[in-house]
């Protein structure tokens, strides 16, 4: 198997829709799992340079959450924060079976915590890589691609589905999808073919369109600091700090107030997506901080 190779996990379906996902582990794996949740347009593709890593030492899982990557793209289910906390859930107990650290980014990063406080005991740790979603007192304002949109066209056209098919079809062109890479990455050089082709290739799937048009504002659902009141497992935040895309810097001190004792951080020189941008310090500070639990 090449180095870089990971193997498709069995088929399994959430609601009885297909779902994509990956698993990798060494011979004699230590310590917990390890389940990797994507961001808003992303797969698990977008674990390319921590999985072979992670995997030298964990049982490492990678999944593509309903509406995303190679998973099934219903039009029936309700998109968002419930579903997708329900599908970690589901997958865990199914799956994995055994206490499991879940790490998300951006989207999969508000997943992931809601996940991690459904689960208990089951789960072993939080890792949130610039995590997605509100809090309480913060002002309930949309944050997805509805509030980009919304901060360059203006509210009042945005709920015409011939515009929001237009701006689908815009920002899946791979140009698009590039000059918005270079944007929330600080440093470029992963920026490339292949990581620009993992976002586009699920864009062209039947029912993206749909998925994206009922996600357009995510999140939604319950604040970050109900499911941190309710966690029992140890957290561990890492921030890119010059993510263009949320107030990184800012926000540290709402999520300092509000996570368990004893949770830690890592910040970095990165933007958006750090575990691709910096994946070396990254994979060196979540293996560092999985030694000591």
């Amino acid at each position: 198997m090449p180095e870089t190779a990971c193997v498709a996990a069995a088929p399994w379906t959430f609601a009885g829709h297909p779902v994509h996902s990956l698993v990798r582990a060494p011979e004699q794996p230590v310590g917990p799992a390890i389940l990797l949740v994507h961001g808003f347009g992303a797969s698990t593709d977008h674990w390319r340079f921590n999985i072979p890593v992670l995997a030298e030492r964990h049982e490492v899982h990678a999944l593509d959450l309903l509406g995303f990557g190679r998973s099934a793209k219903p039009a029936g289910p309700d998109y968002g924060g419930a579903l997708w906390r329900d599908q970690l859930v589901a997958y865990v107990r199914e799956r994995i079976d055994r206490p499991t650290v879940l790490v998300g980014n951006s989207l999969g990063g508000y997943a992931s915590l809601a996940a991690g406080a459904a689960l208990g005991s089951e789960a072993a740790g939080v890792v949130l890589l610039n995590a997605a979603g509100p809090f309480q007192e913060e002002k309930r304002e949309p944050t997805g691609w509805g509030a980009i949109a919304r901060r360059t066209i203006g509210g009042a056209l945005l709920g015409s589905p011939v515009l929001q098919r237009l701006m689908f079809e815009n920002l899946r062109r791979p140009a698009t999808i590039r000059r918005t890479l270079r944007q929330v990455y600080i440093d470029k050089t992963n920026v490339d073919e292949e990581l620009v082709a993992s976002i586009r290739r699920p864009s062209l799937d039947p029912g993206a369109f749909g998925v994206f048009r009922t996600v357009f504002d995510f999140p939604s659902g319950e604040p970050l600091d109900a499911f941190f009141s309710v966690l029992q497992a140890p957290v561990l935040l890492i921030w890119g700090l010059r993510d263009p895309w949320i107030n990184a810097a800012g926000r540290r001190s709402l999520f300092q107030r509000h996570m368990p004792a004893g949770s830690e951080e890592v910040v970095l020189d990165a933007g958006h997506c750090p575990h691709d941008e910096v994946p070396a310090r990254v994979n060196a500070a979540l293996l560092d901080w999985l030694a000591r639990r």
